[in-house]
């Protein structure tokens, strides 16, 4: 139960994976959730989740590792959707899925690395959606259907790398 970012490219999975800044990886979907989702983003050849760590939540909430307050946030959404306190144990857990280097990186940094990705990618592989979503069921449960695409340009993503990639609201960049 954290965030997820998911990205419907043209590209295979290798290819996207090699462009990715450091830090980030590309973990595929399930064939039946991929072909699922590429279908809500043709001409889509590869759907995959972008991650930092076991989740993404790092492109939004800066870890603290001595007070943990990233984790009130969680806390709260945990408390929207009226989870038990045994499941909101599970989802911190998983949450807290890696070690975070001593100093992490803040969200201004992942938020900067991926609009240079989202920039190089929109260059080499044309429009790509990326879809910023609360994964209610974890990072790695199948993706639920998605809304539709609004299109922005490149220059909005480095124009305001916070801001562009609002939540459940997919985006298709285009050069």
């Amino acid at each position: 139960m954290c965030y997820v970012l998911y990205i419907a490219s043209p590209l295979t999975l290798s290819e996207v994976r090699s462009m990715l800044p450091a830090g980030f990886t590309a973990d595929g979907l399930a064939p039946d959730d991929e072909r699922r989702f590429r279908g809500h983003f043709h001409p889509a050849r590869t759907a995959a989740r972008l991650l930092i760590g076991p989740c993404t939540c790092d492109l939004l909430l800066e870890r603290d590792p001595d007070t943990h307050r990233e984790e009130s946030v969680l806390r709260a959404r945990y408390g929207e959707l009226r989870m038990s306190r045994e499941a909101v144990i599970r989802a911190l857990d998983g949450h807290r899925g890696h070690t975070p280097p001593e100093r992490p990186e803040p969200p201004a940094h992942w938020q900067h690395a991926l609009a240079g990705f989202v920039g190089e990618h929109a260059r080499n592989a044309g429009p790509t959606v990326y879809w910023l979503h609360f994964a209610k069921g974890g990072p790695r449960a199948a993706p639920p259907e998605p809304p539709p695409a609004e299109t922005i340009t490149v220059a909005d993503v480095r124009a305001a790398p916070a801001t562009w990639l609002a939540e459940d609201k997919p985006v298709r960049v285009v050069r």
